[in-house]
């Protein structure tokens, strides 16, 4: 009996951990000071540059915001820079991925914030959102 009263305690204690460390993932807070900001060198993550033509940068706000799970964290049209949250649908892992209109020029930087390898993710999301503005769309393509 005792035996089994450890190993209950045990798969209990695991449990409880994968669990808390899910809601962490869920529930930490994303600071707009550490994360609406454009880097110096892209160490990880996926960059693009568009050629920014009329209204682009709020084109591409609407075209953000209508993306699933995705939220504006930091920014606007008007400030000339935006970061956006959009998190994973069955964990809610959160990607950052920060606008900037430079002159003629938007530059996208997606990044993931937990692991090392998003697995091409903010990749395809910064492309179809360069090709939803690029097509005139505004509709998600998730």
């Amino acid at each position: 009996m005792r035996k089994d009263a450890i190993m209950a305690w045990i798969i209990g204690l695991a449990l409880g951990l994968i669990i808390g460390a899910l809601a962490y993932v869920r529930l930490a807070p994303s600071d707009p000071v550490r994360w609406h900001r454009l880097p110096q060198e892209v160490a990880r993550g996926a960059v693009v540059e568009i050629p920014a033509k009329g209204d682009a940068l709020s084109r591409l706000d609407r075209i953000a915001l209508d993306w699933p799970r995705t939220r504006r964290l930091a920014g606007s049209p008007a400030e000339g820079m935006i970061t956006y949250v959009t998190r994973s649908g069955l964990i809610g892992y959160p990607d950052y991925t920060t606008v900037q209109l430079t002159g003629d020029q938007l530059r996208l930087w997606g990044r993931q914030r937990f692991g090392t390898e998003d697995f091409g993710v903010n990749a395809k999301r910064l492309n179809a959102w360069q090709a939803s503005l690029e097509a005139g769309a505004e509709e998600p393509r998730a």
